[in-house]
Parts: structure tokens; C-alpha cells; sequence
């Protein structure tokens, strides 16, 4: 029971961690507005998917998981 009491308290940390990066995500001024996002607008109607976004955050995202874990061994 131990170890899933530690467990629960590391994925808080890294919940509260992520969640602080998403609100300073939302301050940097290209995130979310590159070439090759989509973005439709019609009279009623707003389609917005950040194609070119999600890529770099992706590729961003398994460079740093995969250094993290590469020393956490």
C-alpha cells in the first residue's frame, strides 16, 4: 500500500507540474499561431486545430521524456 500511496504523490507533483506549464504555455505569443495550424471561420462557425503545433510540442515532448528517463535509470 506504501507504494501506491508514493505512486499517487508523484502523479499529483507531475499534474500540478503540467498544469503550471499549460497556464505559461498560454503567455507565449507563437504558440498555437504557426504556419500549417488550421483555422477556418465561417459567419457561425470557428474551426481551429493546431496541426504544426501539436507536432513540435509532440517532438518537444519525447526529446524531454526520453532524456528523463534515459537518467532516471
Amino acid at each position: 500500500m506504501e507504494q501506491v500511496g508514493k505512486w499517487l504523490m508523484v502523479a499529483g507533483v507531475a499534474l500540478a507540474l503540467l498544469g503550471g506549464l499549460v497556464l505559461l504555455a498560454s503567455k507565449v505569443p507563437f504558440l498555437g499561431r504557426l504556419p500549417g495550424d488550421i483555422l477556418v471561420q465561417r459567419d457561425n462557425f470557428t474551426f481551429y486545430f493546431p496541426l504544426v503545433t501539436s507536432i513540435l510540442l509532440s517532438i518537444f515532448l519525447t526529446i524531454v521524456l526520453n532524456l528523463v528517463l534515459r537518467f532516471w535509470r
